[in-house]
C-alpha cells in the first residue's frame, strides 16, 4: 500500500516529516470508567466550534536515536479547517480546508499541494483528533483503552490508548495515546506511534483556547504571487 504524504500526517496533528520522551507523572487507576470518559468527550463535542493554541510537534526517529521538534501555533474550526504556523526552527505553514491540504515552506518559496478526497475517511479520524471529537466516534475508528489518570502540565488529565481497527489505518499508525484534560475535555497531548518502527510523533498543546471567533480569511491560502506550486502524488 502506498503511504500516504507526510504533510497529511503532519496534520493529524497530525506528521511525518516533522525527541525526548516526554516529562510524565506517574500514571494512577482511573476514578473514571471508559464509558463516562466518551460520555464527557461526547458532551464536549457538542459546543466545540474553533480551538487555538501553541503547538510542540517532536519526531522521533529510532534508527538514528534522533529527535526534531518544530513550535508554533495550531487553529482548528469544526467545519475542516485547521491552519498551523511553525515558526521554529524555521517558518512553515501546514494549511487544510476540507478536502485541500497545502504546505509552504517560505526559505524556499513552495507549496506542496494535496487532494486528500481519496483519503477523506481516514483523514478524519486523525485530522485535530479529540478537537471535538465525539466518543461514539472513537468506539467507531478504534478500539479505546483507559490507561488511567495523570497529572500532566499542573493539569489532572485522563490517558486514552487508541488502536485503528482499519487496516488501512494500522498499516500507518499501531496505537495512538491520548492525554485529555479533565476541566476542558480537550487533548493536551497525542503521542502517535508509527507501524513497523520504534518512530513516534508527538504533539504537545498548550495555552488551549475554546470557541474563540476565527475568521474565514484565516484558512485561504495567503502564498506570495511568486510562489512556486509542486502537486505531489499520494
Amino acid at each position: 500500500m502506498r503511504r500516504l504524504p507526510s504533510a497529511f500526517f503532519a496534520l493529524a496533528s497530525l506528521c511525518f516529516v516533522l525527541l525526548c520522551p516526554p516529562r510524565l507523572a506517574a500514571q494512577t487507576s482511573s476514578t473514571w470508567t471508559l464509558d463516562g470518559v466518551l460520555a464527557m468527550l461526547d458532551k464536549s463535542a457538542q459546543d466545540f466550534h474553533t480551538l487555538t493554541a501553541d503547538i510542540e510537534h517532536i519526531k522521533y526517529t529510532a534508527v538514528v536515536k534522533d529527535s526534531s521538534t518544530e513550535s508554533g501555533q495550531i487553529i482548528v474550526r469544526r467545519d475542516d479547517k485547521m491552519r498551523i504556523d511553525f515558526q521554529k526552527p524555521d517558518p512553515r505553514t501546514i494549511l487544510r480546508s476540507g478536502d485541500a491540504l497545502f504546505v509552504f515552506t517560505p526559505k524556499i518559496n513552495r507549496v506542496e499541494e494535496y487532494n486528500i478526497g481519496k483519503h477523506r475517511s481516514f483523514a478524519d479520524q486523525y485530522l485535530a483528533l479529540g478537537f471535538g471529537t465525539k466518543g461514539e466516534t472513537l468506539r467507531k475508528n478504534y478500539v479505546v483503552t483507559l490507561i488511567g489518570e495523570e497529572e500532566f502540565d499542573n493539569r489532572k488529565t485522563v490517558v486514552l490508548e487508541l488502536t485503528p481497527k482499519s487496516d488501512q489505518a494500522r498499516s500507518q499508525i499501531s496505537r495512538i495515546r491520548m492525554w485529555i484534560d479533565e476541566a476542558s475535555w480537550l487533548p493536551v497531548q497525542q503521542k502517535f506511534f508509527e507501524t513497523s518502527s520504534d518512530d513516534y510523533f508527538l504533539s504537545h498543546y498548550t495555552h488551549v483556547m475554546k470557541n474563540l471567533k476565527i475568521a474565514d480569511a484565516r484558512f485561504k491560502p495567503d502564498w506570495p504571487k511568486s510562489v512556486r506550486v509542486e502537486k505531489p502524488r499520494g
